[in-house]
């Protein structure tokens, strides 16, 4: 990408002593606002599995899991418009009021899930109006980051603009963190059965006194420097969304910042976070608060390197740290969940490894989006129940019109009754639930915090990554397209498409194939495409 032409003679936005004090305000009130909205959004992604068997029908667990985890999807999928939506304003009106008015959305959206009655009370109405408030989740989502990254680094000075906008880098990670510990606590203070009629509740009408502080601490902002700076001199965009899509060559530079990018940093910030714990609690069977207590212990000790992956990218580039990260995360995920599995349940991997698992099947089908259109044959049954517990198994194309038939070491069993194949597993020594006292924390935790060091690679330098990529007056809409697809569709959809090729292969780490070969297009997109932006003026118009 070329340089970017600096505007006039003007010194350059948030010089180290112009802004010091200002500056660790904008940071503060921008992180703050920022922790608050990724709790609200994070809060459904944290009771996913919990969910499944509040807003779905009873039945077949895998398929309500990945009806939850479809609703916890289409927040993803819908954050790219936001993007189009907020960002358009952001360029055209200001940075700081367009990320004010997508905090209220989101405080709106996530008190009213509070508020939800569940499938036992009105059916089908009430997973749809879970999707409803999603959606209003993830349009307010993808109009927040690229205000708040924009926002940040529009007032930061030259040299440390990857340093302050690592700030904003932790809010995600933070914002989890807060939806684990808020979730995790009220779930040990109260008895399941309340948790379960009720108490689920309370962790999203908490949103509503964190909406009242975060809009009290936006209001009381400036407008970027850098924005009132161009608009003092006529310079704004007056049809961003054309002028960023349809007009090259940024229309080049938006594909670019996707697929050498925010794709692969997507893919790598949720299975290193998401993904790692559902394969936990679900593929593992550890329970709900071991589960809670690692995933929290490894984002306090990762959390901090946020922070200093964006300072270094002050220092030797922004592009060769996240092309490491990828590159890192592709080739060890297979070897570092294998080691979960080791370290955790050590009693499923030696049942796995002794006893194997076939199923013959000729009605087998491929469930990615499950609803009340969705049937499942004895096999799709079969392969739920197994994937449930954590099991991997081969699978053999049968005969059409050929019955079920599923061996478990050397029982065998003809079509589907699940209180058989509950049987035959315990008749097989099937061990169950992991034993908390049988998981190694120490190596537990490393292999966490380092799935957590290779976030931290590919997402701490992002935010200023991609700010300097676009110029001035298309920089909200330019920036936060390619990264709301990257996060929403590539890393969003994760544990949904996961979970459907753990079910269709019958390999417990199959899944991790996504975001393997994602991080891979990505680390090649970006090593032969992308150049360095850390030394570019930010106050650009235009690309020359």
């Amino acid at each position: 990408m070329a340089n970017a032409t600096a505007v006039g003679n003007a010194p350059q936005s948030g010089g180290k002593e112009d802004f010091s004090g200002e500056e660790k305000k904008v940071i503060f009130a921008s992180s703050l606002g920022t922790v608050f909205e990724w709790y609200d959004f994070y809060l459904y992604a944290t009771l996913a599995p919990f969910f499944a068997a509040l807003f779905f029908p009873k039945g077949n667990e895998t398929a309500a899991l990945m009806s939850a985890f479809a609703t916890y999807a289409a927040g993803f999928l819908v954050r790219p418009f936001g993007a189009l939506v907020f960002g358009r304003i952001g360029d055209i009106v200001g940075r700081k009021y367009t990320f004010l008015v997508t905090i209220l959305v989101m405080g709106f959206a996530t008190a009213a899930v509070g508020f939800l009655p569940t499938y036992e009370s009105i059916g089908w109405a009430a997973p749809i109006m879970l999707v409803l408030l999603r959606l209003l989740q993830g349009l307010a989502l993808g109009g927040e980051y690229g205000g708040a990254a924009t926002y940040v680094a529009e007032h930061a000075p030259h040299n440390k603009r990857g340093y302050d906008t690592s700030w904003i880098q932790t809010t995600a990670t933070l914002g989890f963190f807060l939806s684990l510990a808020v979730i995790g606590g009220a779930r040990l203070m109260m008895d399941p059965k309340d948790f379960a009629s009720w108490g689920w509740r309370l962790p999203f009408l908490v949103s509503i006194i964190l909406l009242i502080f975060s809009v009290y601490i936006r209001m009381k902002l400036n407008e970027s420097p850098v924005f009132n700076q161009m608009k003092a001199e006529g310079k704004g965009s007056k049809q961003p969304l054309t002028d960023s899509f349809l007009k090259y060559p940024n229309n080049k530079y938006v594909l670019l910042a996707l697929l050498g990018a925010t794709a692969g940093q997507g893919v790598v910030w949720y299975t290193g976070q998401f993904y790692a714990l559902f394969f936990l609690s679900i593929t593992l069977k550890v329970d709900y608060l071991t589960t809670y207590t690692l995933i929290a212990i490894a984002l306090l000790l990762g959390t901090p390197f946020f922070v200093v992956f964006g300072a270094l990218s002050d220092k030797i580039g922004r592009l060769k740290i996240i092309m490491a990260g990828c590159l890192l995360a592709a080739l060890t995920y297979f070897p570092l969940f294998q080691a979960l599995t080791h370290y955790v349940n050590p009693a499923l991997e030696k049942y796995s490894a002794s006893t194997p698992i076939n199923v013959t099947a000729s009605d087998c089908n491929f469930q990615l989006f499950v609803g009340p259109w969705s049937k499942f044959s004895d096999c799709d049954k079969a392969r739920d129940f197994l994937t449930k517990q954590g099991l991997s198994f081969t699978s053999t194309a049968a005969p059409a019109g050929s019955p079920l038939v599923t061996k478990i070491g050397t029982i065998e069993l003809k079509g589907w009754d699940d209180k058989a194949y509950a049987e035959a597993l315990k008749t097989s020594g099937y061990p169950g639930p992991a034993d908390k006292n049988a998981i190694n924390w120490p190596m537990t935790l490393l292999v966490l915090f380092i799935m957590l060091l290779y976030v931290t690679m590919v997402y701490g330098p992002i935010a200023a990554f991609l700010v300097e990529m676009f110029p001035t007056n298309i920089r909200y809409t330019s920036m936060s397209l390619p990264y709301h697809i990257g996060n929403g569709w590539f890393g969003g959809m994760l544990p949904l498409t996961a979970t459907a090729m753990v079910a269709a292969t019958g390999d417990i780490y199959y899944g991790l194939w996504y975001p393997i070969i994602v991080a891979v297009i990505t680390l090649v997109v970006g090593t032969l495409f992308l150049s360095e932006t850390k030394d570019r003026d930010i106050r650009s118009y235009e690309h020359t």
